[in-house]
């Protein structure tokens, strides 16, 4: 198979590819320093890699990739007994390390290599690999029981990635911005492996924050990605910093990912900087599956249609699809088609379980349709579906009506057993004044008035913060517990 990035073969020696605070390296660099790692890497099926949010990151993953031999992203804030988990499942041949890092021990037993981002060799000879043949190795997070450990091949990554600069309109030209964590396929694979397919470059914050935001869309930068936690402070920071409004009203593409954003944001922030941001879906199991166009309708709220390639449908509790489109009925996504991983190592068992008898894949993500195409996710079957009085109502929409009260400043929805309704919705708040926090009566109303009568909440409980992993989604069933 053709390298995934042609770049590094063309020429653009000069151009600049990847940037980390003030380390960086040009499309000849990245190309010496990972044709140098991959001979190393050549003689193994699978390396792990310390996904620390550095250069060293990005050259050991390409390397891999041009050594036709599968990632497996290592997150540096998980547990002893996670990682342990996952290098017993996946069986790595070698750890790739930023020089100096401090390890724990349960990778101790690996052999580790450090990475040169400096690396001189020729570029790395086109490897054997094939379309099919596993690219990364990513481990979910694990809420049900251990973390799976979920094959990309590498035909995804390309079809994923094309797909999305047909949607995007995303070139060479364009200069990505964004501080996401690099041992997720948003940060990795959208974020790294994204641009350098495209041949273009991306300026990796380190860390988020609005002024490095500022300061990249306003040196030149046109894309920024991140996830709602994100654009919320973006949205929170705009009106006191007219250096933020005016990069976001300069950049071409705000994209934000891994969880529904608010509409309550998106209206703040194209109210002041005159841009919309748009969302797109996917998962760890189908990197991307739909998007809202560049060069399409933004709809705030919606996650777009389905990208080039992709087949979806929403289907009912029996499996039967839904034929016809009507915004308002309830059904979990089911995708097909080449962005799909191919199994969970290890795991038979759950890789069958995980797809209809025709090729579907379970998605587990609620939506409505409209008879557009547009997608509009309500939330996850297991955790954001309520099924109160007879209707199925799904947790986002609510979420969305709490967040436009304006003493709401977070806000989380579940159900719980309710003997008379089957499940009752609870709200949990936090409030924009804890001395003062909105009544259930108060917040009952709002959403009636905004949603249905049915969808209102019937219990509230007020807390400081809501509990949240690495990419900023709620983790809800940490709210019962």
């Amino acid at each position: 198979m053709t390298s995934l990035f042609p770049a590094l073969r063309g020429a653009t020696a000069d151009r600049p590819a990847l940037r980390f605070g003030d380390r960086s390296l040009t499309y000849g660099q990245l190309a010496a320093a990972t044709g140098a790692l991959a001979g190393r890497l050549a003689r193994y099926d699978r390396v792990a890699v310390w996904a620390t949010a550095e250069l060293e990151t990005a050259v050991a993953v390409v390397a891999a990739l041009e050594a036709g031999v599968a990632a497996v992203p290592l997150n540096p804030k998980s547990g002893e007994k996670e990682l342990g988990h996952i290098l017993n499942d996946s069986r790595p041949g070698l750890l790739l390390v930023p020089p100096g890092a401090e390890l724990p021990a349960a990778v101790g037993g690996l052999e580790r290599v450090d990475i040169d981002v400096h690396g001189t060799g020729g570029i790395a000879p086109d490897s054997a690999a094939q379309d099919g043949d596993p690219a990364l190795v990513v481990y979910t997070s694990g809420t049900t029981g251990p973390p799976k450990g979920a094959v990309l091949p590498r035909r995804a990554i390309a079809t994923t990635l094309d797909a999305l600069a047909d949607a995007w309109q995303w070139t060479s030209d364009d200069i990505l911005v964004h501080g996401l964590p690099l041992f997720h396929v948003h940060g990795l694979v959208l974020g790294i492996l994204g641009p350098l397919r495209r041949g273009g470059s991306v300026r990796h914050l380190g860390r988020f924050s609005t002024d490095g935001v500022a300061r990249e869309l306003n040196a030149g930068a046109s894309m920024l990605f991140g996830v709602p936690t994100m654009y919320h402070r973006i949205a929170e920071t705009l009106a006191g910093d007219p250096e933020l409004v005016k990069a976001l009203g300069g950049a071409r593409l705000l994209v934000s990912g891994s969880a529904a954003l608010p509409v309550h944001d998106h209206e703040r922030i194209t109210a002041t900087t005159g841009r919309r941001v748009i969302e797109r879906y996917g998962m760890t199991e189908t990197l991307m599956n739909t998007s809202v166009r560049a060069d399409g309708v933004p709809r705030a709220g919606t996650v777009g249609v389905p990208l080039p390639g992709v087949e979806l449908r929403l289907v009912e509790e029996d499996g039967s699809p839904i034929t016809s489109y009507d915004g308002e009925t309830v059904g979990e996504i089911q995708v097909r088609g080449p962005n799909l991983f191919t199994e969970y190592l290890n795991r038979p068992d759950a890789t069958a379980a995980a797809f209809t008898a025709d090729g579907w894949f379970r998605t587990g993500d609620m939506a409505v349709r409209d008879a557009d195409g547009y997608v509009r996710i309500v939330g996850r079957k297991a955790t954001d579906l309520i099924k109160s009085g007879g209707y199925k109502i799904g947790a986002g929409e609510i979420e969305n009506a709490l967040l436009e009260h304006p003493g709401v400043r977070e806000a989380a929805v579940t159900g719980e057993p309710d003997p008379d309704l089957g499940e009752r919705i609870v709200a949990w708040i936090v409030p924009e004044d804890p001395e003062s926090p909105p009544a259930l009566d108060e917040l009952a109303d709002h959403v009636a008035a905004r949603l249905a009568p049915h969808k209102r909440p019937r219990v509230v409980h007020h807390l400081a913060a809501l509990p949240r992993n690495d990419m900023g989604k709620i983790m809800k069933r940490a709210l019962h517990d």
